[in-house]
């Protein structure tokens, strides 16, 4: 039998006395209402799990639709190819059709080849002639500048739009001795007409984006159209100054063009004179599709200007090269009048 002295006697104590521990279990505790110190809370809201901390298990979804993709396309590929071993081995009008019809996909899928490889080679051929161009010009090479404006004669022999042009330059290239001269001679003549042309390609093409990127209810929409508008561009002006690329040209030139405006620190000018042009009070009075519409135009205007520097096969020398403030002005006002 356990005496008195066992028993624990009544004590009187202080609730914040600070020796005091709490009894409360932990999973009682919520960090987001306490009241102590700042960092325990911290520390207790940083031990919580959160959805990281679950541990994921197999992803069965993304395994059946990467399988169904695969035995879809496999299903594709094996039912085109036994359409066409099955069709071919008839000896019937059919097989004879199927027969012919991939002839002519064969045809096409080689001149298709053929003419992105002679694009690229043309795309090649410009930048061998401003190389060729810009050494003339420093070393004031006569001859070679003479068998430089021979070879853009060649290129050109065939233009009509520029007939007039080779002829002018015909006339007067026999009384020229010195190699920048003649040089100069072909930038004013043969150049010339082909930058006048290089330009308005340039403004047609700005006006259109701004207008429809400034219409269209969506912004993928937008993006579908100046990506278009902007390889269009490309093609026009380097076909003009005698590339003709195909997409692949395309392509290779639109990258060439980008890593021209990088290399130039064009598009920062371009910002500059937008927000010199568009500032004060003209950024009240549009609207956010217009802004945005004349903002688009701006961007193809300036890939426009590049690609003009990069398709040109001379230097500018005598004429002035264009200048993004050329199409700021009827951008806008077209932007404004739609």
């Amino acid at each position: 039998m356990a005496g008195k002295s066992d028993r624990r006697q009544p004590r009187a104590f202080d609730i914040d006395d600070p020796k005091i521990k709490s009894a409360a279990p932990e999973a009682d505790f919520d960090p987001y209402s306490f009241e102590g110190d700042t960092d325990q809370a911290e520390t207790e809201v940083s031990r919580m799990p959160n959805v990281a901390d679950i541990k994921r298990g197999f992803r069965w979804g993304a395994l059946f639709v990467g399988a169904a993709l695969a035995l879809s396309g496999l299903a594709i590929g094996l039912w085109f190819e036994r359409f066409i071993s099955v069709t071919l081995a008839r000896d019937d009008w059919l097989g004879w059709a199927a027969f012919g019809l991939v002839c002519l996909m064969a045809l096409a899928a080689i001149m298709i080849l053929m003419r992105e490889l002679v694009g690229l080679f043309r795309l090649s051929r410009l930048k061998e002639y401003r190389r060729e161009a810009e050494h003339a010009l420093g070393e004031n090479d006569a001859k070679h500048a003479r068998r430089l404006t021979g070879r853009l004669m060649k290129a050109y022999r065939n233009r009509h739009d520029l007939s007039w042009a080779l002829a002018r330059f015909r006339e007067h290239d026999g009384d020229i001795l010195d190699g920048r001269e003649v040089l100069k001679l072909a930038d004013r003549e043969l150049m010339a007409p082909l930058d006048n042309r290089a330009k308005a390609l340039v403004a047609k093409a700005a006006k259109r984006v701004s207008i429809v990127t400034a219409l269209s209810p969506a912004a993928i929409l937008d993006v579908i159209y100046v990506f278009v508008e902007n390889i269009r561009l490309l093609r026009g002006l380097a076909g003009l100054y005698g590339g003709r690329p195909g997409l692949l040209g395309a392509i290779r030139l639109g990258r060439m063009v980008i890593v021209h405006i990088a290399a130039t620190g064009g598009l920062a000018l371009t910002d500059d004179l937008f927000g010199q042009f568009l500032g004060q009070d003209l950024v009240r009075r549009l609207s956010r599709r217009a802004g945005e519409g004349v903002f688009n135009g701006a961007l193809t205007a300036r890939i426009g200007i590049a690609a003009i520097d990069v398709c040109r096969p001379l230097p500018f020398i005598e004429a002035k090269p264009p200048r993004f403030r050329d199409f700021a002005v009827e951008i806008f006002k077209k932007n404004k009048a739609g």
